[in-house]
């Protein structure tokens, strides 16, 4: 099957989802907040209707927060669908610190094959989908281009223009010190007692906050070594951010049992896991 057609609308979904949020990033934005007491915008439900509304066209399911409540009855039927975040990192939106992204995973069976994350503030696009690598673009010229291709013209000629103009991940830089991601608003005990545990055996280490998605495509860059999250996420919170950074070589496993993550499942919670580079 040709995946291309899902990639390349979901790359034009996310750039024009992260416009979409920065024109209410650039205002007096009103803040809610859910049961769980995290944050809601009007940029998370107006990034999330574009975003359907691009990815509707296949006519295949979307997992999401909007759409956690479907039975699992209804979704263990599923072979290919979407998981989507479209606005991964509230809390740092809020903060207006830039470290925001907008998450699409393309998942068959229980893992992803295709993923795209994008940050509107910086307009830097990560991609990946079947047999292509993982891809960074920076250029905001290729970022307003890819805005007004048109999706019913040959797709894996877009595509390849895309990949032209950008970086093949990881880049490597051997000078760097061993440098461990951590969360900027979800720090835990846990995560201080395994970074402890890390300077026992890399003296000189190096522990970096990033908000969203952003961490695993640091990680995929060889910007950072390694990123254990030892707290609760949720699924649309890792899709895009597992296949960016295992398509880039770096492998993403669950902590306690050392096996890969899966998707779909009946709890949507993901178990603690670690994204890390190859040695």
């Amino acid at each position: 099957m040709n995946y291309t057609p899902f990639l390349l609308t979901a790359i034009k979904a996310a750039i024009i989802a992260g416009h979409k949020i920065l024109e209410i990033y650039n205002t007096d934005f009103k803040v809610e907040y859910k049961a769980d007491k995290s944050p809601l915008t009007k940029a998370d439900q107006g990034a999330h209707n574009i975003i359907s509304d691009y990815l509707q066209v296949f006519n295949i399911p979307i997992l999401s927060e909007e759409g956690r409540e479907i039975p699992y009855d209804e979704r263990k039927k599923w072979d290919l669908f979407w998981i989507v975040d479209p606005l991964d990192g509230t809390k740092e939106f809020v903060k207006r610190n830039g470290e925001f992204t907008v998450n699409i995973a393309l998942t068959k069976g229980n893992q992803p094959i295709a993923g795209v994350i994008f940050l509107p503030v910086k307009k830097i696009l990560y991609f990946t989908g079947p047999k292509i690598n993982t891809w960074k673009t920076s250029d905001a010229r290729v970022i307003s281009w890819i805005e007004k291709i048109n999706l019913e013209e040959n797709t894996d000629a877009l595509l390849q223009q895309i990949i032209s103009a950008s970086v093949r991940l990881p880049v490597l830089d051997p000078k760097h010190c061993y440098t461990v991601m951590g969360s900027r608003s979800h720090a835990t005990k846990e995560l201080n007692a395994f970074v402890d545990n890390l300077r026992q055996t890399h003296k000189n280490l190096e522990f970096i906050s990033a908000g969203s998605s952003l961490k695993f495509c640091l990680v995929a860059e060889g910007k950072a070594d390694i990123y254990p999250r030892l707290g609760p996420t949720m699924e649309w919170d890792t899709a895009a951010g597992q296949i960016i950074a295992t398509n880039s070589g770096a492998r993403v496993y669950c902590h306690k049992t050392n096996l890969p993550m899966e998707y779909n499942k009946k709890n949507l919670l993901n178990p603690w896991f670690i994204v890390q580079k190859p040695a």
